[in-house]
């Protein structure tokens, strides 16, 4: 296979792969509070945290958890996955979002709301 084809079959490739999207939380393991959330692209939130956790800093994330991460350390939160959406092509990005959003709401509904950000 030429580089050419080679290029242009990892371009299509690339093209064709839709980030994850997702319902999460991110949960403060000291106090039990959790920031309840939706992405578009999974992966791109999980770096966001990895780098959190590396550079020991939290601007990167939700400024709701600023506070808790200045008294407990970045190391206390982690992230859980709640439930992946499962996007087809013909989906528009409002239609992800709006799909984003129910499930959000339904999981705000199984959640304390006391331990909410």
């Amino acid at each position: 296979m030429s580089e050419g084809n080679r290029r242009r079959e990892l371009r299509d490739q690339y093209k064709n792969t839709h980030p994850q999207a997702a319902v999460f939380r991110i949960v403060n393991n000291r106090n039990d509070r959790v920031l309840l959330g939706s992405t578009l692209n999974l992966t791109s939130l999980q770096n966001k945290l990895q780098f959190a956790h590396t550079t020991n800093t939290a601007t990167v994330l939700d400024r709701r958890l600023s506070s808790d991460i200045k008294e407990f350390g970045i190391t206390a939160f982690s992230l859980d996955v709640l439930e992946l959406l499962e996007v087809t092509p013909e989906m528009s990005r409002e239609q992800i979002l709006a799909d984003l959003a129910t499930l959000e709401a339904l999981w705000r509904e199984k959640l304390d709301p006391s331990l909410l950000y």
